[in-house]
């Protein structure tokens, strides 16, 4: 069974959720919120291996202040987050660790 993305690519439907982005309303199409006037900056992220993980941190920075934003994929450990205006770094790692993980830096 497929199912039709708003791009057009047929995906392969599971019983499972393909993301668990979808229960935390944070995935956005970071490429086209960029085209917007948005800032984008790229973290990266240890210790997220999974779906779950990338949730999770996204979840957390979603919730800063001016993020409209934000992308994470566990298998490179980078983190793209858009934004109204620059970030404090300081305040995206609070972010990560609060979610349980570590910001390395920017990527």
């Amino acid at each position: 069974m497929t199912a039709e993305t708003k791009t057009g690519i047929e995906i392969e439907a599971t019983g499972a959720s393909a993301s668990c982005c979808s229960s935390t309303g944070s995935c956005h199409d970071a490429a086209a919120d960029a085209q917007t006037g948005g800032v984008t900056a790229v973290y990266q992220v240890s210790g997220m291996t999974c779906g779950h993980c990338e949730g999770a941190v996204s979840s957390e920075i979603s919730e800063l202040p001016g993020v409209t934003a934000v992308t994470a994929v566990a298998a490179t450990g980078r983190v793209t987050v858009v934004s109204q205006a620059p970030l404090d770094e300081a305040a995206v790692r609070e972010a990560v660790d609060e979610a349980g993980y570590e910001l390395v830096g920017t990527a």
